[in-house]
């Protein structure tokens, strides 16, 4: 039914997301949650490839641009151009980022953290978001 899909969702309804995402993916990754601190597949993972999108499959992060920031979660100081769209969040403090392609919710971009990477910025991303495919 068209009022149940949603703007970047590539024309899935949540029924269908439900029958292709495992029930941890959907609940972060069409309803906005957040895996538990530092139980992420990725956090410190950082063999070469590219990080794609674990709902539709679109390529988001280049493993170059992943660091370890010790928050508890895979980092990345930039995506792939055009690949993730940021929005601010309800709370106004801070700033969510979705894939551009389905609208799945990856986590959150912060900035101004005093990290030394060359965008100054942090993307704090749920490793249930992402799925690694190796450099070949």
């Amino acid at each position: 039914m068209a009022a149940e899909r949603e703007r970047g969702s590539l024309s899935k309804t949540e029924e269908e997301w439900k029958a292709v995402l495992s029930p941890e993916q959907f609940r972060i990754i069409r309803q906005k949650g957040t895996e538990s601190r530092g139980t992420g597949e990725y956090n410190k993972f950082f063999d070469d490839g590219v990080y794609n999108c674990a709902g539709c499959g679109t390529p988001l992060y280049k493993s170059a641009t992943k660091f370890d920031s010790g928050c508890g979660w895979p980092a990345f100081f930039e995506g792939l151009p055009g690949a993730i769209t940021r929005s601010p969040d309800p709370d106004g403090r801070r700033t969510e980022i979705t894939c551009t392609a389905c609208g799945g919710h990856l986590g959150h971009v912060f900035k101004g953290e005093g990290f030394s990477t060359p965008t100054d910025e942090r993307h704090c991303v749920n490793s249930v978001s992402v799925k690694f495919l190796p450099e070949k």
